[in-house]
């Protein structure tokens, strides 16, 4: 079922907001220690403990306002749950970093479960915005499984061999760059394989 229109600008302030919100959390916090009832937070714990609430927020009011979400908004809001959640609760901040890695390991995963079955499941979800023949369906998703699959391996590297600051400025930045990125350099992909216009 087609979700309904909304402002572009609007849709990825919904969907980047959280994410900038934490980056900013974060920046002002990250030098300070808090305390509530007897137990030390790092301005991490913090900044996760704004990010949670906001992107549980600003997907509902996606939501609301298209009257769908994707698999994949779907996915990320609960994974930013149960791992915000345990990051808080545990007060460790590796939960919300492994978050990242899981959740392009579960996209690659369901891709090549796809694939398996002799399914692009990534036409299901992108077909209407980019409609391209079967063979370049079938490309597009072993490319992307591949580089989904480097994602979680770049965000292990990342989170535990470098700092907060560089992890975060990952996250909030550098993802969404590589992301850019890849789809940017699919474009001979996209003229080879894109279905004839309608007359």
């Amino acid at each position: 079922m087609a979700g309904r229109k909304i402002n572009p600008w609007m849709k990825f302030g919904l969907e980047f907001g959280p994410l900038l919100a934490f980056f900013i959390a974060f920046g002002r916090l990250k030098a300070h220690t808090f305390t509530f009832a007897g137990t030390e937070y790092s301005g991490f714990i913090l900044a996760t403990a704004i990010f949670v609430p906001l992107m549980v927020l600003s997907t509902g009011i996606l939501w609301r306002l298209t009257g769908r979400l994707s698999p994949m908004q779907v996915a990320t809001l609960v994974l930013v749950i149960v791992f915000g959640g345990l990051t808080i609760w545990l007060n460790d901040p590796r939960f919300l970093k492994m978050k990242v890695t899981i959740i392009y390991l579960l996209f690659a995963g369901i891709l090549t479960l796809g694939m398996v079955l002799g399914k692009s499941w990534l036409a299901l979800v992108m077909d209407e915005v980019l409609p391209l023949m079967p063979e370049g369906w079938r490309i597009l998703t072993w490319r992307l499984i591949a580089f989904f699959l480097g994602l979680a391996v770049a965000n292990e590297v990342i989170w535990r061999t470098m700092s907060d600051q560089a992890w975060v400025n990952f996250k909030t930045f550098g993802l969404s760059a590589l992301v850019f990125g890849f789809f940017m350099a699919q474009g001979r992909l996209f003229a080879r394989y894109a279905l004839p216009k309608q007359e």
